[in-house]
Parts: structure tokens; sequence; C-alpha cells
């Protein structure tokens, strides 16, 4: 069995290639999929894991803790976070600071990842607070444990209007919502994705076979098609 554990930017693409991969090798795939914080903690914790997948910044502090192998880094690609609506919601504008002020302030419910532990909501309360409306938003935020958790929940709000901020992939991937646009300079987050093989990874071969085929040319549209720009 090949263990991995995803920052949720990486879900999409995992999910697609370990299908083949399973096909192919006859190894179960078993992925978690968190906020990019929350795995990072998990990984740590977790000696069975054989690959993790996590912002460049999180692996180096890994490969200096030597909790993974620095030789076997690869870039996946970068995610900018962006502004997501109900499907069929009329989408608003958010093309610079008066527009996005206006659409968040109007907005009567505003759903995003864990603001401590998950890159996206972490920016995103720095957007609110540099936009001056952080303590005006604060009982409309509506804040789950990661970006697809938030974003199902926002599938389900029964008022028109509401907005959610996560990263695009995560927003790309989950029925029931639609993606507006990538948040406007100067809020615009783009996050390094990278993976790495456990130093210690109990299923070390199956893990580089995985990594490798994920992070090479033949996997560039499923990154793509996730919401990676490659």
């Amino acid at each position: 069995m090949l263990r991995i554990l995803s920052a949720g930017a990486g879900k999409a693409a995992v999910r697609a290639l370990a299908r083949d991969f399973e096909r192919a090798t006859g190894a179960r795939v078993d992925a978690r999929f968190d906020a990019a914080g929350a795995i990072r903690s998990a990984f740590e914790q977790d000696r069975d894991a054989d690959l993790v997948i996590l912002p460049d910044a999180m692996l180096e502090a890994l490969a200096a803790s030597n909790r993974v192998d620095r030789s076997t880094f690869a870039p996946l690609g970068v995610v900018a976070t962006g502004v997501a609506v109900r499907e069929g919601d009329v989408s608003p504008c958010i093309g610079d600071a008066d527009a996005l002020r206006d659409a968040l302030v109007a907005a009567p419910a505003l759903y995003c990842p864990d603001t401590v532990r998950s890159t996206a909501g972490g920016h995103f309360m720095r957007v609110l607070t540099m936009l001056g409306i952080d303590k005006s938003s604060k009982a409309k935020l509506r804040a789950y444990a990661n970006g697809a958790a938030a974003m199902a929940e926002l599938a389900q709000e029964r008022r028109a209007g509401a907005l959610g901020c996560t990263q695009v992939t995560e927003i790309r991937y989950t029925p029931g919502v639609t993606l507006v646009a990538a948040l406007p300079a100067p809020f615009e987050l783009s996050t390094r994705y990278a993976l790495a093989v456990a130093t210690d990874a109990p299923s070390r071969e199956l893990a580089r076979a995985f990594a490798a085929r994920l992070a090479g040319e033949e996997a560039t549209r499923l990154r793509r098609d996730g919401g990676f720009d490659v």
C-alpha cells in the first residue's frame, strides 16, 4: 500500500492518477487531504506515510528535520487563490480593491478554510484586514477545516450572493460552486507546491514511482485540469 498525505490543492490530480497507478501496480493508494498546516502536522507524527505534498516552504522545513528526502523534491506547479460563488449565482466584479470590497461587504456569508492552519484561510483574513472589513465581516465568516469543506458548505448555502475564498484547485473540484476569478492585485496569492518522499517511507519504491508520474510530463494535463499553473 502507498500512503499519501497531501494539502487540498493536490486532491484532484492525486485521485485521477491513483486509479491508473493502482491498475498498473496492483498497490492500493491511501490518500488523505486536508489544509496544508494540518497535513504537515499529521506527517510529522505519522511514520507510516510514504509521500507528502505541501507548499515548498513546508517541505524545506521537513527536509531540515530529516523527515523527507530532499533529493526526491519535485515541483508540481503554482496554485492561485480565488473567489467562488454557488453554481447559478451571478458572479460579482472583483477586479480591483474597491470592487472586491463591495462584493465582500454585500455577501450575506463568507466561506473559507481554517484561518490558522490553511494557506488560503490565513491569507483571506489578511485580505479582509487590508480592505478594512475584518471586524465587520466577523459575524458572517464561515471557516471550515479545509478549502474543500468550506466550498462544499458554500454549495449548500441557501442565500444568494454568498462568497467563498480558497485555492482555485479546491473550487474547481467541488460540485456546486463556480470560480469567479483569482484575487486581484495587490491581494493575489500564488503558492508553489511540490512533493517529497518520506525519509523512512515504508513503501519507498512505490512512492518514488508515483512521485515520478505525478510530477512528470504525462501528468501535466492532470495538474492543469486540477488548477495548477504548470
